[in-house]
């Protein structure tokens, strides 16, 4: 059977949850995952760098912010 209120959530969100991830630089991606700076900022990021280092995530949070 089909399944129709997949992704449905999305599209309520600003443009669709899409962006630019801060860690890797990828344009137009969802980005779905959160992850907590060492200095508490929370970022949205891709897929891809969800499982991205710690020491990552802090640099990507100090350009941000």
């Amino acid at each position: 059977m089909a399944k129709n209120k997949r992704g449905k959530s999305l599209w309520h969100l600003p443009s669709r949850s899409r962006g630019t991830c801060p860690v890797c630089g990828s344009t137009r991606i969802k980005l779905l995952y959160v992850k907590n700076t060492s200095a508490g900022q929370q970022l949205k990021v891709c897929k891809k760098c969800s499982n991205a280092s710690q020491v990552r995530i802090d640099a990507a949070g100090q350009q941000v912010g």
